[in-house]
C-alpha cells in the first residue's frame, strides 16, 4: 500500500426535498383542503477516524463526495424521507483544513471521533403550511433549501510514542525493522526513506509505537530535498531518538544539522525530550569510537548511546530510555 498523508477533497451535503402541492380528495369527505408534506432534509457530510487505516490513499483515486438529498414531499402530508448522510473515514491523526490549508476545521486524534464538515438543507414546507382564513386553498409550497459545498484538505500526522529523526541514511529504517515487525526498504547503498514507516516496539514486556521519519538534510525548512512536509509526523511524538551515523566524518555537525532544522520548523519539536545515539558503531575500530563519541559529547551537552542495529548492540538500552521518557509523559 502506498502511503499518502496529504489529500484534497471536493465534498457537497445533500439539498433538501421540495414541499408538495397536494389537496385531500376522498369520497364522502365534504371539505377537503390542502395536504400537501413536507420534503426531507438532505445528507450531511461527516468525517470520521476509524481503526486500520494508517493512509489517505483511498482520497487519491476518489476526490468528490455528495451526499443525497432529501424525498420531495408527498399528498396526504407524508413528508419526504432524509437524504442518507455519506461519511469519509480517516486514519487517527488526521486534521481536516478549509481549502486555504490554514484554517483548521478538526482534528481527529482518536478512533471513534467523527465531525459533522457540511449540513444538509432543510426540507422545503408543503402547501398545507400556508393555508390562512382567507386563502383555504394555497397553491404554494417552498423548496428545498441547497446543500452546503467546500473543499477542504485533509492531511494526515500519525500518531507514535516515538519519532526517529536524524541524516539520510543513519540507520533509522535498520532500527525500526530490528525492533519491531516493520518491513521497510534496506540496502546496501545510499538512499533516503520516502514514506514515514510506523512499527510497534516492545521492551521488558511493555510496548510503544515508534515512527520512522524520512531523513533530513540541511535546509530542510526551506524545502530542500523532500523538505520539511514529513516533520510534522514527529509533532504527536512524546519522545525522538536522533540516530548520527558512525560513518560521518563530523558527528557533531551532523547532530547541530538535524537540531537546527527541527528548531526552524517549530510547534514544539525542538522541546521534545531527546535520546541521541551514535548508530553503526560496529563499523568502528576503538579509536574512532572515543573520538567520535568526544565530538558528539561536545555538541550535545552528554554522551550519546552507543547503538548498532546489526549487532543488537545498545539496542536495548536504546528502547529502555525511549519507554522511560514515554511512560513519564504518559503520566504527566
Amino acid at each position: 500500500m502506498k502511503f499518502l498523508d496529504q489529500a484534497k477533497v471536493y465534498i457537497r451535503s445533500g439539498d433538501g426535498g421540495a414541499g408538495a402541492v397536494s389537496f385531500r380528495r376522498e369520497k364522502f369527505i365534504e371539505f377537503g383542503g390542502p395536504d400537501g408534506g413536507d420534503g426531507g432534509r438532505g445528507g450531511d457530510v461527516w468525517v470520521e477516524a476509524v481503526e486500520g487505516l494508517n493512509t489517505l490513499i483511498d482520497y487519491r483515486y476518489q476526490q468528490h463526495f455528495r451526499a443525497q438529498i432529501g424525498v420531495h414531499g408527498m399528498g396526504r402530508n407524508r413528508t419526504g424521507a432524509k437524504g442518507k448522510d455519506i461519511t469519509l473515514k480517516v486514519p487517527a491523526g488526521t486534521q481536516v483544513y478549509a481549502e486555504d490549508n490554514e484554517t483548521l476545521i478538526c482534528d481527529l486524534t482518536e478512533v471513534g471521533q467523527r465531525f459533522r464538515l457540511a449540513a444538509g438543507g432543510n426540507g422545503g414546507f408543503g402547501n398545507q403550511h400556508f393555508k390562512t382564513s382567507t386563502n383555504q386553498a394555497p397553491r404554494r409550497a417552498n423548496p428545498g433549501l441547497p446543500g452546503e459545498e467546500l473543499t477542504i484538505w485533509l492531511r494526515l500526522k500519525l500518531i507514535a510514542d516515538a519519532g526517529l529523526v536524524g541524516l539520510p541514511n543513519a540507520g533509522k529504517s535498520t532500527f525500526l525493522a530490528t525492533v519491531t515487525a516493520a518491513k521497510p526498504k534496506i540496502a546496501d547503498y545510499p538512499f533516503t526513506t520516502l514514506h514515514p514507516g510506523l512499527g510497534v516496539a516492545r521492551v521488558d514486556g511493555r510496548e510503544f509505537v515508534l515512527a520512522d521519519i524520512p531523513g533530513l538534510i540541511e535546509g530542510a525548512h526551506e524545502g530542500v530535498g523532500i523538505g520539511d512536509r514529513f516533520l510534522g509526523h514527529v509533532e504527536r511524538t512524546r519522545v525522538l531518538l536522533h540516530l548520527v551515523s558512525a560513518q560521518e566524518e563530523s558527528p557533531a555537525k551532523a547532530y547541530k544539522i538535524v537540531r537546527g532544522e527541527l528548531e526552524a520548523y517549530g510547534h514544539g519539536l525542538a522541546d521534545k525530550p531527546e535520546i541521541f545515539a551514535l548508530s553503526q558503531v560496529d563499523i568502528l575500530d576503538a579509536a574512532a569510537r572515543k573520538k567520535k563519541v568526544a565530538s558528539l559529547k561536545r555538541a550535545a551537552g552528554r554522551a550519546p548511546i552507543l547503538l548498532s542495529a546489526a549487532t543488537g548492540e545498545g539496542v536495548q538500552e536504546a528502547l529502555r530510555a525511549l519507554m522511560h521518557e514515554i511512560e513519564g509523559v504518559r503520566e504527566d
